[in-house]
């Protein structure tokens, strides 16, 4: 992919702030007068207090900031009882449900410790993600609706940063996830909030083929064993890049972002797949996975490290062996071009194409967001408490599109666009 040539040097400090800039507005596109809701480790606190600045800057009313810290959160899984995780208190889900009600925007930066919940009981992590899922189920909602202006964003931290670079010190390892998170974001272009604009325009042009297409079925294979046909909802809507709130304004929710997805039949996927990258979940990382879908359904997996944790994501309700994303990433993405294996979510799924497991977004097919969740689930559209991403996408990897009277268009092929 194109980039914008590079601009003088920048200082660390104008990345830092430049990153605050693009995130407050572009990423949510705050309005004046609007709340921001901003999700920040303790860890992060400079780079919060510089974004809580940008918000006021570029117009917020209040920018509200939900402090974490993953270290107390493992010392209560280890130490607390079973109850405590059983419930979540009325005045935590409220604070979050009323702020999306009203239209607030919400920043959420990740980027802890990869493995930080790993050996934690299983039935602590399982009884927290269904009192949070019951709990925020509103937020949870309108966010998955694209209702009010959401985006998530990464910052490094020691222990993320030894993980994806063990063979430096901890301060050259930091230094270096840096520098690929900016890369990623594209801090340091010419002109950012324009290299986005280009981006989010090419996104949208390769959906607008997809769209036109409307296939009915995607088969996937490669030399990793994935052999795999998903149908794809009528009238389903393919995405990319920037989306529209509820009231017209332009938000990203995922910085990097470099996917186009739709909504999956998920009463269709038959075959093998297997994961390219792997899948960090609740704290533990899953390697070297491969999942068998009958009529739609997971039946039967595998994994070399992590199986119990990939079980306890299968298990979590039947959503959970079904699909509710798909996802198609060039293999030539600039991230994949890193070669750098993020243990994140985030910027591993913009390496590769992928799928989730778990909830749909209403977005991705037509009149969705008016539709009942009843209505959803008769055209095809998943439910779940979770929704997970995993990667399938590989150097050789094949997508075929098969229309309603049965012909084959190729988009993908050696793992790139052809369509």
């Amino acid at each position: 992919m194109e980039r914008i040539p590079q601009r003088k040097p920048m200082t660390f400090q104008e990345k830092l702030q430049e990153y605050a800039k693009l995130i407050v507005n572009i990423g949510v596109n705050v309005q004046e007068g609007q709340d921001i809701v901003l999700r920040c480790p303790v860890e992060c606190y400079e780079f919060g207090r510089m974004i809580v600045e940008e918000g006021y800057k570029a117009g917020a009313k209040e920018v509200i900031v939900h402090w974490g810290d993953e270290q107390v959160s493992r010392l209560t899984y280890d130490y607390a009882d079973l109850s405590v995780f059983e419930t979540v208190q009325e005045w935590q889900a409220e604070s979050r449900n009323k702020y999306a009600r009203e239209g607030a925007c919400f920043i959420t930066i990740s980027g802890g410790d990869p493995e930080i919940f790993k050996g934690v009981d299983s039935a602590k992590l399982k009884a927290y993600a269904k009192a949070c899922d019951k709990a925020f189920e509103e937020f949870y909602n309108r966010m998955m609706a694209s209702e009010i202006p959401w985006n998530v964003v990464a910052v490094p931290n020691k222990k993320w940063a030894m993980k994806v670079f063990p063979e430096l010190s901890e301060e050259e390892a930091v230094e270096k996830l840096w520098e690929a998170v900016f890369f990623a974001v594209r801090i340091g272009e010419s002109d950012v909030v324009e290299a986005w604009r280009k981006h989010n325009q090419s996104l949208a042009e390769q959906c607008k083929k997809l769209n036109e297409l409307q296939f009915e079925k995607l088969h996937y294979k490669n030399s990793l064993g994935t052999d795999f046909i998903v149908g794809l909802v009528e009238n389903h809507i393919w995405e990319g890049g920037a989306e529209e709130d509820s009231k017209g304004v332009t938000f990203v929710a995922n910085m990097p972002t470099e996917e186009v997805f739709t909504m999956p039949d998920c009463r269709v996927a038959d075959g093998k797949v297997v994961s390219s990258l792997p899948l960090s979940f609740e704290g533990t990382l899953i390697k070297n996975f491969s999942l068998t879908f009958k009529n739609g359904r997971v039946e039967e997996f595998t994994a070399e490290e992590g199986y119990e944790a990939l079980e306890r994501l299968l298990n979590s309700d039947e959503g959970s062996r079904h699909l509710g994303e798909v996802a198609l990433v060039p293999y030539k993405s600039p991230i994949s071009q890193m070669n750098i294996l993020f243990y994140n979510t985030l910027f591993d799924e913009n390496a590769s194409c992928h799928f989730a497991f778990g909830e749909c977004y209403p977005t991705t097919v037509k009149g969705g967001t008016k539709m009942t969740a009843e209505e959803i689930t008769k055209v095809g559209g998943n439910h779940s408490m979770n929704h997970v991403d995993f990667m399938v996408g590989t150097s050789d990897l094949c997508i075929t599109g098969i229309t309603k009277e049965g012909k084959e268009i190729p988009i993908f092929e050696n793992g790139n666009w052809v369509l």
